[in-house]
């Protein structure tokens, strides 16, 4: 494929993206990876500016983005709802047009996919989802490059998720994983089942690229899965539903037991953090020899870096 492609693209889920895209983008992540473990420097974002829009609280996601833009020689702007007027005196679409006047880039963590959407319509440059409350696209690129330095090639490899279905973690997976042809098992209580209407459209995905995507209520789906991967129980916007998502997701707990129902010594475990270590993750999982959260940790920002290396 022709880089010069992805020029002024945005990322707001990854439908629009072709797995030719896609795989770019993890060989751009690989090398930016070993650029910084072997201590280069470049300023490849001298003069350009990024916008940072937070309504939701982060650790990951911004230092992942205010460090890879700014030590590229970029200058990153942190603005939270309490600082600009976002949908309060004044709409998206009028924040989009004025924020693209002066930025070179603008990312969004936050609630609706729409803001997200509107904002890459009017701005009129590259807009970056860093998380709403349906898709969590450079989160599972992250994933993604996470399993290639485990497993190599990930296409054929399995990935169970195990907690609730309906997340945008696993929203996100479901149509990385049909792209790219990774096999993706979601095991949830039936009342957090994923969206059928996403996993309809993935079929088409997953037929070109020979992806198996299941949805199941039976922890016995783990046997044979290469990777485990689970996230807190309560979403953020969702804590008035704490006892009751503790009620159902509690019997789906990554635990020692569980782990050793995959029948895999070479399994890993993934999560997205923070975790809630003692609730959808035990202890001497998360922090056993199977655990590759830091690593996952770590690449949010060589996959955010590669992510604006391309698109800007």
């Amino acid at each position: 494929m022709n880089p010069e492609t992805l020029k002024g693209r945005s990322l707001v889920h990854w439908k629009d993206w072709t797995p030719e895209e896609i795989r770019y983008l993890l060989e751009l992540s690989h090398s930016v990876k070993k650029s910084s473990r072997n201590r280069e420097v470049h300023q490849r974002f001298v003069g350009k500016t990024l916008a940072l829009i937070f309504e939701k609280r982060s650790t990951r996601t911004r230092c992942a983005f205010e460090t890879a833009f700014g030590e590229e020689g970029g200058h990153p702007v942190f603005l939270s709802t309490a600082d600009i007027q976002l949908g309060a005196k004044e709409s998206i679409e009028d924040t989009a047009r004025v924020l693209g006047r002066m930025f070179s880039a603008v990312e969004f963590r936050g609630f609706s996919q729409d803001t997200v959407e509107i904002l890459a319509r009017e701005s009129g440059v590259p807009v970056y989802n860093g998380l709403t409350d349906s898709y969590h696209p450079t989160q599972v690129l992250a994933d993604i490059m996470t399993l290639e330095e485990n497993f190599g090639k990930t296409a054929g490899k399995r990935l169970c998720f195990v907690g609730d279905g309906r997340n945008n973690v696993v929203r996100s997976l479901v149509v990385l994983c049909s792209k790219l042809g990774v096999n993706l098992t979601v095991v949830s209580p039936r009342e957090l089942f994923t969206d059928p209407v996403l996993l309809e459209e993935a079929k088409v995905w997953a037929s070109a690229s020979g992806a198996v995507i299941e949805v199941t209520s039976d922890l016995g789906a783990v046997k044979g899965a290469d990777a485990v991967y689970t996230d807190v129980w309560v979403s953020m916007g969702e804590e008035n539903y704490s006892d009751e998502r503790r009620r159902l997701l509690f019997p789906y707990q990554v635990n020692g037991s569980l782990m050793d129902r995959t029948e895999n010594p070479k399994a890993v475990f993934l999560h997205c953090l923070p975790a809630v270590k003692g609730q959808e993750v035990s202890l001497e999982v998360i922090e056993g020899p199977a655990s590759r959260v830091w690593d996952q940790a770590e690449n949010r920002k060589h996959t955010i870096k590669a992510i604006m290396l391309a698109t800007l």
